[in-house]
């Protein structure tokens, strides 16, 4: 008795249904979730979290994200559980995650647009002045595997415990020494410690799964994302600059504009005699650059700001 074949499955259905799925992304939770969210912003994402949740809202039905420390990110990053994920070069290499994609260096901070660097400081009194006074000493950290790979590329055998926060409190009474996180170092003075090394620096990295970055669709939406939220970094130190000049005076003022390339010079309705001029310029040559265009025959001039540089 012949039976009735068991439908197959529509290949066009499913490849759509596959493209439809949201893109798992890993957002850090803890000290970088604030400046996380700020740059995603200005990226063009607009996520919302309340206080005692881990799932933000955001308005792009192609997302879905989760905020998880930092410090666990890589680990579910490689195991499938987030597609992608955002966090510190210093945790991918804590973890021993090296089967994650590193898609994007994305060099932001709690506080500030740099790198941070991971230290071991001391009391300034202390007598260790370097990695190999630290043998036979005990040290108090969060990144235990980095620090007993440093120390042992140094052949220094001292004891590495886990610090569960608070780590600058911990020297002397508690440690000889500690290897902590800084971006300035004045929360290490602030506490009377010393920076006697440097262990390693790190920035912040956009990361994949191995199996979403050969997918081609996921691909292209990490990658997306990557593109604007670089843009974004890309335009956090610097100013938009408009202004009208008569067209004799024009190649002076360019000449004192510091652009990406070269200057956008169109002419105005005014007539032949105008153009107008646009840039792109470091924040920091601003207050120092307006009166010299002012004096030089520029009017008319707008500093604005950015959200995005796509090169």
């Amino acid at each position: 008795m012949a039976t009735d074949a068991p439908p197959q499955p529509d290949t066009a259905t499913a490849a759509e249904d596959e493209a439809a799925q949201p893109l798992r992304l890993g957002l850090p939770k803890g000290s970088l979730q604030d400046s996380t969210f700020e740059l995603l912003h200005r990226a063009g994402y607009d996520f919302s979290v309340s206080s005692r949740s881990y799932f933000p809202s955001i308005d792009d039905e192609a997302l879905e994200a989760m905020l998880v420390r930092a410090q666990e990110m890589a680990r579910y990053v490689e195991d499938g559980t987030f597609d992608a994920g955002i966090t510190g070069k210093d945790w991918i290499m804590e973890t021993g995650s090296d089967e994650v994609i590193e898609v994007a260096d994305l060099v932001y901070s709690k506080r500030s647009m740099r790198p941070v660097r991971w230290v071991l400081a001391v009391p300034e009194r202390s007598s260790i002045d370097s990695v190999k006074d630290l043998d036979g000493k005990k040290v108090a950290t969060e990144v235990t595997n980095l620090t007993r790979k440093w120390l042992a590329e140094h052949d220094v055998e001292a004891q590495v415990e886990f610090s569960w926060g608070a780590t600058e409190a911990k020297c002397p009474e508690l440690v000889d020494a500690i290897v902590e996180v800084t971006e300035t170092g004045s929360t290490l003075r602030a506490n009377g410690l010393r920076i006697a090394e440097v262990l390693m620096k790190s920035n912040t990295k956009l990361i994949a799964n191995r199996e979403a970055w050969n997918d081609d669709g996921k691909r292209r939406r990490i990658e997306n994302l990557a593109m604007l939220i670089e843009g974004a970094i890309r335009s956090e130190s610097r100013k938009g600059l408009k202004l009208n000049a008569r067209r004799d005076d024009a190649r002076d003022i360019i000449d004192l504009l510091p652009a990406l390339r070269m200057p956008t010079v169109s002419s105005l309705a005014l007539g032949d005699d105008w153009v107008a001029i646009e840039t792109v310029i470091e924040e920091k040559d601003v207050r120092g650059l307006l009166p010299k265009l002012k004096r030089a025959g520029a009017e008319g001039i707008i500093e604005y700001e950015l959200n995005k540089i796509i090169p």
